[in-house]
């Protein structure tokens, strides 16, 4: 969402809370845990689990690989539920002309280093920068601010691919209100 007065432009990120995040992270959460205990069950040869016969399935190799891709898929499954819980990524981008500072934030997992927090001059800032990539399957597209000594800060990277002439206004609304060109 963009909040853009005549002195201050900020946009929230909101990274990670779509409803497609949940329905993957559950889905690969109880799979998981149906391959690790069908692997726990057979190695301790126990017979049944709800509505699987598990004397069927030898602990070496069946039962052994079934434990490992559990421990694997509970692992990945439960970072995915802690990334959207703490709304990693989440986050703003302010340019603020009040202040004549730019500020980028995001939030990480917490603790000390959880956090970025990027502070800027805006009289550092030389141009905004667009980047687009196409390649087959990934498309990347990336609106970077350029500041003094070849620093680049990415401040927007677009999930779903959008336009050309999408990201080149959002990248010329921003370079208006800061008052430098637009790199390509």
């Amino acid at each position: 969402m963009i909040k853009r007065t005549e002195r201050i432009f900020r946009e929230d990120i909101i990274d990670s809370q779509s409803i497609f995040n949940y329905i993957f992270s559950l889905v690969l959460f109880a799979g998981s845990v149906g391959f690790f205990l069908v692997g726990l069950f057979s190695y301790f040869l126990y017979d049944h689990l709800l509505f699987i016969k598990i004397s069927n399935i030898v602990f070496f190799p069946q039962g052994l690989t079934m434990l490992f891709y559990g421990t694997l898929g509970l692992i990945f499954s439960l970072y995915q539920i802690v990334i959207l819980f703490y709304k990693v990524g989440d986050g703003f981008n302010e340019f603020n002309k009040e202040k004549n500072i730019m500020i980028i934030y995001r939030k990480g997992f917490p603790g000390k280093k959880g956090e970025v927090y990027i502070e800027n001059s805006l009289s550092d800032i030389e141009s905004i920068r667009v980047e687009i990539k196409t390649e087959f399957f990934n498309t990347r597209q990336i609106i970077f601010v350029c500041l003094q000594g070849n620093y680049s800060i990415p401040v927007f990277q677009f999930k779903e691919p959008l336009s050309i002439s999408e990201v080149e206004q959002k990248a010329s609304e921003l370079a208006s209100f800061l008052k430098v060109p637009v790199k390509g």
